[in-house]
């Protein structure tokens, strides 16, 4: 029986090269979207084409109705058993200082980066841990360096956000290590991605750039690296630990 892995928001960037990724080696991935169906599609007519399988599932994981319907969907499609999941979908709002945030920003910040998440998690503990007859299974959650600088002036919000996905990530780790789940993180940033669009500045990798020890920004498909190693029995002793993945900052 092949293992099913869940991606949150892998219609695009880090989630799509993740599923890509995953599928071939071996997974057989349910690529989540919100509104993309097309890049959704996209993505699993990639992985087919390939010889893998994945199937495109709409959720909006900011809701508890969604995440429901995330998993559900999957348990139907893939049929497998839940093996992994990668908590990656998460938004990014106009550069702004904390000042002239307004509580509708910061509503939608936590509610899609941090509660969503939760949910995720606490679903994917249902169907793989031990306690509840799972076979256990692997969750990386998918942060940012903006945890650890707090991104002043320009996403406080989102870093907060992130620094409180990295708190779940250590939390859980510790209290389903014993449950056959390991629960790690990544910690990308100047990563090229249409993320940054949406947080008003799309050439921002290549505005600082020459701040990065490695003097360039990275790729999806570097942080997807990150994310299979730590979904795969390779890293089988690790738990509760994050990979930086941003060019040496």
């Amino acid at each position: 029986m092949m293992k099913t892995l869940i991606i949150t928001g892998a219609s695009r960037g880090i989630g799509a090269a993740t599923a890509r990724l995953a599928a071939e080696n071996g997974y057989a991935v349910a690529v989540n979207y919100n509104r993309n169906q097309a890049a959704a599609l996209s993505v699993v007519e990639d992985i087919h084409s390939a010889g893998g399988t994945a199937e495109a599932i709409c959720a909006d994981i900011s809701t508890e109705k969604g995440v429901l319907h995330l998993f559900s969907e999957t348990d139907r499609l893939l049929q497998g058993q839940l093996a992994g999941l990668v908590n990656n979908a998460g938004i990014l709002e106009t550069q702004m200082r904390l000042e002239d945030m307004d509580i509708k920003r910061l509503e939608r910040i936590f509610t899609a980066n941090i509660t969503g998440q939760f949910l995720c998690a606490r679903e994917a503990v249902k169907r793989m841990s031990t306690r509840h007859g799972g076979s256990g299974g692997s969750i990386v959650n998918v942060s940012s360096l903006a945890a650890k600088t707090g991104a002043p002036n320009e996403y406080l919000d989102y870093a907060a956000s992130k620094a409180a996905l990295d708190a779940l990530t250590i939390g859980l780790s510790k209290e389903v290590a014993a449950e056959g789940i390991r629960v790690n993180g990544v910690r990308p940033a100047f990563i090229y991605t249409d993320i940054h669009a949406d947080g008003g500045e799309p050439g921002r990798v290549d505005r600082i750039k020459e701040s990065i020890p490695m003097k360039r920004g990275g790729t999806p498909q570097e942080v997807a690296e990150a994310i299979v190693w730590l979904l795969s029995d390779k890293a089988s002793y690790t738990t509760g630990s994050f990979i930086d993945l941003a060019g040496g900052r």
